[in-house]
């Protein structure tokens, strides 16, 4: 498995590597951790030497010696982001990079060319080398890279108890994706997995309550819509048991985002598993709906799954 983790050196971020180790994360990886500088000028060919700079080069001058001080602040960064991955896991192969340039573009254009797995990000962060802010840096990589985004939240909280997920379904092919992404990880002994499913109930009009007839087709329909839910439901779940997972299902009727959020919350899990977008009637699970309204809003770890084969 190849993972790049965005570290900007902050409470953040090292809460966000500290998550990792409750992701289900294999025993053997290759990691790279990236730090960038944001500074728009390259820093200068260190072989060059400004003893004849003049005019503008003499204005210039400094400004390259300020981004290069920057960057070798972003490498630093990186490398206290790599000590910090092979403490927790030290059987991974990590590398750290500090770089310059945008956050989220350079971590855009990293995943692009390292093709990684999964891309680790945390929800915020504020630091003189760049901010991985949700809306901001997480917001451009939740939507622009070509794999899985975990939106990392670490806990302050000593957390000694069993490791709980929720995975988001809802029939369409990266639902599917997602099940597969959580039956591929390593996960402890004793962990448990929560499939939730969110369907939409149909509601006749004010005068429709009144007609047998509509009444009865609108609760035939919903009827329909529960079973299917609860199937769907059940096949993720024997799935996710092949693997050792104490899994437990919960179909509900509502909005999916609010369904997920509110069963997060109450099962107070370490993180959710959701698919990047969704294409069928029971809901949707749409990045720029669900998916990105859990990452923004959720109180744990949200891991945004995209297949490659579902792309």
């Amino acid at each position: 498995m190849k993972i790049l983790i965005g570290y900007d050196g902050s409470e953040c971020a090292d809460a966000a590597i500290d998550d990792l180790r409750r992701a289900g994360l294999p025993q053997k990886a290759e990691a790279q951790v990236l730090t960038v500088a944001e500074v728009w000028l390259p820093p200068p060919d260190p072989t060059e030497t400004n003893s004849g700079a003049s005019g503008v080069e003499a204005v210039i001058a400094p400004m390259y010696a300020k981004a290069r001080r920057a960057v070798e602040e972003a490498q630093n960064a990186a490398n206290r982001g790599r000590a910090r991955v092979s403490t927790l896991f030290p059987s991974w192969s990590v590398t750290g990079t500090g770089t310059y340039g945008s956050p989220a573009w350079e971590l855009v254009f990293v995943a692009d060319k390292w093709q990684p797995d999964l891309v680790v990000v945390g929800s915020q962060g504020h630091s003189a080398l760049g901010r991985f802010v949700l809306g901001s840096v997480s917001q451009v990589v939740l939507n622009e890279a070509q794999c899985s985004v975990r939106i990392a939240r670490g806990s302050k909280e000593n957390k000694t108890s069993r490791l709980r997920i929720i995975v988001g379904v809802d029939g369409s092919p990266c639902s599917a994706a997602t099940v597969r992404a959580a039956t591929e990880r390593t996960w402890p002994p004793g962990s448990e997995a929560y499939v939730v499913t969110a369907y939409d109930p149909i509601v006749p009009t004010a005068v429709g309550q009144f007609i047998p007839p509509v009444v009865a087709m609108v609760e035939e329909g919903n009827e329909g819509q529960l079973e299917s839910a609860r199937r769907m439901a059940e096949e993720a779940a024997e799935e996710l048991r092949r693997v050792g997972l104490a899994v437990s299902t919960v179909v509900r009727a509502g909005d999916p985002k609010r369904v997920l959020l509110e069963e997060a919350e109450t099962l107070a899990v370490d993180s959710i598993f959701v698919g990047a977008r969704g294409l069928s009637r029971i809901n949707r699970f749409l990045l720029g709906s669900v998916s990105a309204a859990i990452a923004a809003r959720a109180h744990c770890s949200v891991e945004v799954v995209r297949s490659r084969l579902v792309r």
